[in-house]
């Protein structure tokens, strides 16, 4: 009886122990930089889950953004699929990569459909072994960006031999192909040059394009490249991290100021 006795206040002690590690974790996650060796998968999760800002569920969407931290072990990715088409979602976008914790893999996946669907599906997905947390930032504040490398033609579509004259006088001279080739590039090089976009690599045939930027801006690059003769395009799907949100405080007390009021024209004031 002793001995049980003197036990139970150990075990006691170190649940208390645990807990309060964990408490610490979540209120200085930034604690974990301090360490040369890789966090362990929970104090990760723990760390994503803490500078994950809480969505707004007012604003009504049929595109959802889900991160879904799982295991870095094989079979995963089809256990987490079956649920998706089990439910007869069909995913736009699939992004699986490693994280900076070898035991820990990062799947960003892209559904459309009703929001309730999409929680339940969520819900669901959070149940599986390999899981560790499904994150939900549909109506987050991120940072979504998509890879897009697209292989453009370097010569005109048609071949000019007539109808096109060269300047604005009564001339109608032909364009030489090899000259139609070379404005054809220039154009391209130029739309690409707009919206960011770096030319890869270079052919007396193609051109290829590399872009990162949001998933609308792709579009709209595609939209714009195709009567230029689009060859191919190899897009890498959705990655999306939560923004780190600004706040700032009052210097008396700590706590948030109130809504600063209207800013003032300084033409309106008196002078000095």
């Amino acid at each position: 009886m002793a001995l049980n006795k003197q036990a139970i206040p150990a075990v006691a002690q170190s649940h208390s122990h645990a807990q309060s590690q964990q408490r610490a974790r979540r209120i200085h996650p930034l604690a974990l930089l301090g360490s040369n060796a890789p966090p362990e998968p929970e104090e990760a999760v723990d760390n994503i889950l803490y500078n994950t800002p809480p969505k707004n569920p007012n604003t009504p969407t049929e595109r959802h953004i889900l991160t879904l931290l799982v295991a870095n072990e094989a079979g995963v990715l089809s256990r987490i699929s079956g649920v998706i088409a089990a439910r007869g979602f069909n995913i736009e976008s699939l992004v699986v990569c490693k994280t900076e914790v070898p035991a820990l893999g990062r799947m960003t996946v892209v559904l459309r459909g009703k929001a309730v669907e999409i929680e339940q599906a969520r819900r669901q997905l959070d149940d599986l072994v390999p899981v560790w947390a499904v994150l939900d930032y549909t109506n987050t504040p991120i940072v979504e960006r998509e890879l897009v490398l697209m292989k453009v033609s370097a010569v005109p579509p048609e071949t000019v031999h007539d109808g096109i004259s060269v300047g604005h006088g009564a001339s109608t001279e032909a364009i030489n192909p090899i000259m139609a080739a070379g404005f054809h590039r220039q154009n391209v090089v130029e739309l690409a040059k707009i919206f960011g976009a770096k030319v890869e690599d270079i052919s007396h045939e193609s051109l290829v394009l590399e872009l990162t930027a949001r998933p609308d801006k792709v579009d709209s690059f595609l939209k714009l490249m195709k009567p230029y003769g689009v060859i191919e395009v190899v897009r890498s799907g959705c990655m999306a991290v939560p923004r780190s949100p600004i706040e700032s405080y009052d210097d008396n007390n700590g706590e948030m100021p109130e809504e600063s009021s209207a800013a003032v024209d300084a033409s309106q004031l008196p002078p000095g």
